[in-house]
């Protein structure tokens, strides 16, 4: 965890070292301007000089370890060289050079550094779109996720969605979520309480193209009946659900999230259902490009049983970074049917993220 805090705090330390030796005159040439004057830090090789050869106890990262050098986009890293440590809550030890080194010259040493990760197989950072409230991402990630979702009109009812996501390897992830529900069940019963059913899914990344600005994986989740269905909260059967995922960027920060679903019960008197979901959205960012990131999404969802007519929802929506790090993340919207209105409530849905890899859930505040 401290390796990862020190990636995007060493990657503006690198040009702490060229601002040093007049990068004002150096041609932008990132592997020249490294060499000749950054390796001394960071060593020739990317990986790092130890604490008792700088002087100093910022642990320094292994450049070479993709498992966090690719993680990161080159907006942050560029941030961190252009106005320092704080603003994205690393070290005061790294200042802001963004009057000190051209737009040129950072993007340069910044894409220097990325070729020190050699393994073409690690997806890129900006591939890691923001996280819509129903369409999974292609991405594989390091999450803890907390989703609630309130009935808006008719019996009242909360959910808990509690969402582990832990990536292993250079394409893989592995997700647990653990559903806790409130709702009204009328009388006799009244309020009541339980757990869902489990879920585990798996999602290999099978092609990622950053040139393309594309992504695409396939996976397949595994719901257990351990929810109490007498209430509600549970289907009574286990539940396969395979899917495919595919991300694409598109100009001016925006981009578009497809999955598709299928869902097969183990018990044959439920039906199997398919589903589409879409998503597009696009980000900006105040305080320059360095501050907090606002991203506005409009998700369109199709699902349909065997025999049955399609259901369609409109969920507009918007996620917001809460941290300076933005590792901590929050997104609200609104589940809206745009048929069946007379038999399926409108609901309200938010989460809270909190991409654990880059830091503690109390850290880069």
């Amino acid at each position: 965890m401290t390796m990862m805090r020190s990636a995007t705090w060493l990657a503006g330390c690198a040009l702490l070292c060229c601002a040093a030796s007049g990068a004002d005159a150096a041609p932008v040439d990132g592997a020249q301007i490294f060499r000749s004057a950054c390796a001394a830090c960071h060593g020739a090789d990317g990986r790092g000089r130890t604490a008792a050869e700088l002087g100093f106890d910022n642990a320094l990262p292994d450049f070479t370890d993709c498992d966090f050098s690719s993680r990161e986009q080159n907006g942050d890293w560029s941030a961190i060289v252009n106005r320092g440590g704080p603003v994205r809550a690393f070290s005061r030890r790294m200042p802001a050079f963004g009057e000190a080194l051209t737009s040129e010259q950072i993007e340069a040493v910044v894409d220097h550094l990325r070729t020190f990760c050699t393994d073409s197989r690690w997806p890129r950072g900006e591939l890691n779109i923001p996280r819509a409230l129903y369409t999974e991402k292609a991405f594989p990630e390091d999450e803890a996720v907390i989703t609630t979702t309130i009935a808006a009109e008719g019996p009242s009812s909360i959910t808990h969605q509690f969402t582990w996501e832990q990536r292993f390897g250079p394409l893989n992830q592995i997700e647990i979520g653990v559903p806790i529900a409130r709702a009204n069940l009328g009388d006799p019963l009244g309020h009541a309480s339980g757990t869902g059913d489990l879920a585990i899914a798996v999602k290999h990344t099978l092609t990622h193209d950053l040139g393309r600005g594309s992504i695409l994986s396939v996976g397949g989740e595994l719901s257990l009946p351990t929810g109490d269905e007498a209430k509600g909260f549970g289907t009574g059967t286990t539940v396969l659900e395979p899917f495919v995922l595919y991300d694409k960027l598109l100009p001016r920060d925006s981009f578009v999230q497809l999955q598709g679903t299928a869902e097969f019960p183990a018990d044959s008197a439920l039906e199997d259902e398919v589903g589409l979901r879409v998503a597009v959205g696009r980000t900006w960012t105040t305080g320059g490009s360095f501050g907090r990131a606002w991203t506005p999404m409009l998700e369109v969802l199709a699902a349909r049983e065997h025999g049955a007519d399609t259901e369609w929802d409109l969920v507009p929506q918007v996620q917001i970074t809460l941290s300076t790090r933005q590792h901590v993340v929050l997104g609200v919207g609104a589940k809206l049917p745009a048929t069946e209105r007379g038999e399926r409530p409108k609901e309200i849905a938010f989460y809270l993220v909190w991409d654990w890899f880059d830091g503690g859930v109390r850290e880069g505040w």
